[in-house]
């Protein structure tokens, strides 16, 4: 039986590869180095292969030591030269190296300033960012008024059905249970009344539900009272449902807040609230509220069986995403710390100027 003979790969070649690998690894970290080191490097090559030239050809007499050193001499003044030329054209550069940071870190205010060292290609460039970066905070500023006007349009939507549920649906119910009671006082034999008061009662669980509904949709009380006092009315009623102490930190005076940034603020206490007493069985809760010139602060912390964030309680995770939703649509920033045994801790922080009037923004 024949077959092809096996390839022998002589141990050099492998040794060629390894070496080539080595050799590939070696001018990759080279060129990686920063320029100036390259230049020094550079030089400092040329300053040796001039000095050494200069030996091999003029000798090492007195006159020509005085030579070399003045060829030294000049080759280092030439290097040092060449050193600060590309330092100072470096400059420019790490200015944008530190726009470029100050962006990624949130600050779309900085700009690539003017600089006189700049040539005309670099100083385009910088241009072409700053430009960008002007239109990406327009774009910021279309979208915030955009999802201004969202939760405006929201808001009042809310409101109607609100009032609709107060005005239309529960004095329809409260004057049903009044007429039950007439008719319960008056009628013959006391079975009927009996059965009547019973109807009576279901009539009047009705309009309970049908009142904390209202309440639930849009609190009368944030647009007649604001912010503090919705979150001190939504605490007192969870409070007195649950059975669960609720302690509110809210300064006594706080400056006016748009109408945007205070619903937004609200619902997430509103879910907050209401995911702690229904799903953490927390021995207290505490709303915190903070307030500055640029930003506004609600906190819910409770001392609860807490969960895994990545694993959300119902499966769905519909309502912390709604909660990062809201807050993302007037540019704040959401935050959620708890763990298993640990408790819970929401915190949403919006800007405290999307809307000053509360009247809704011109597109």
């Amino acid at each position: 039986m024949t077959g092809a003979a096996p390839t022998l790969v002589p141990l050099w070649h492998g040794e060629a590869r390894g070496g080539r690998g080595l050799m590939s690894r070696w001018v990759s970290q080279v060129l990686a180095f920063p320029l100036t080191g390259k230049l020094i490097g550079a030089n400092a090559i040329i300053v040796i292969a001039a000095l050494g030239t200069a030996v091999v050809v003029h000798g090492s007499g007195p006159t020509d030591r005085g030579m070399l050193a003045i060829i030294a001499l000049s080759l280092a003044v030439s290097l040092a030269i060449n050193t600060v030329l590309v330092s100072l054209a470096l400059g420019p550069l790490r200015t944008l190296q530190s726009t470029a940071e100050r962006v990624r870190q949130g600050d779309l205010r900085a700009r690539v300033g003017a600089s006189p060292l700049a040539d005309e290609r670099v100083r385009r460039v910088g241009d072409a960012i700053n430009l960008l970066l002007d239109e990406l905070v327009a774009d910021r500023a279309r979208v915030r008024r955009l999802a201004a006007e969202v939760i405006r349009a929201g808001d009042d939507e809310r409101a109607r059905l609100a009032r609709d549920l107060h005005d239309s649906t529960a004095q329809t119910l409260s004057a049903v249970v009044m007429q039950l009671a007439t008719a319960i006082r008056d009628v013959q034999p006391p079975e009927t009344a009996a059965r009547l008061e019973v109807v009576r009662g279901a009539v009047v669980d009705a309009l309970e539900e049908v009142r904390g509904m209202s309440h639930t949709v849009h609190p009368r009380v944030l647009d007649d009272l604001g912010l503090a006092a919705a979150l001190r009315n939504l605490a007192r009623d969870m409070e007195r449902r649950a059975g669960v102490p609720i302690a509110v930190d809210i300064p006594l005076l706080i400056p006016p807040l748009d109408r945007a940034s205070a619903s937004v603020l609200y619902r997430i206490a509103q879910e907050a609230l209401t995911n702690a007493v229904r799903h953490g069985a927390p021995t207290t809760v505490e709303i915190r509220l903070r307030m500055d010139e640029q930003t506004a602060t609600v906190e819910v912390r409770d001392d609860g069986t807490g969960f895994q964030p990545a694993v959300t309680r119902d499966g769905t995770g519909l309502g912390i995403f709604s909660m990062r939703e809201r807050v993302a649509l007037v540019d704040g920033v959401f935050d959620l710390v708890s763990g298993p045994g640990m408790g819970t801790r929401v915190r949403a922080t919006v800007p405290t100027g999307l809307l000053h009037s509360g009247q809704g923004v011109a597109l």
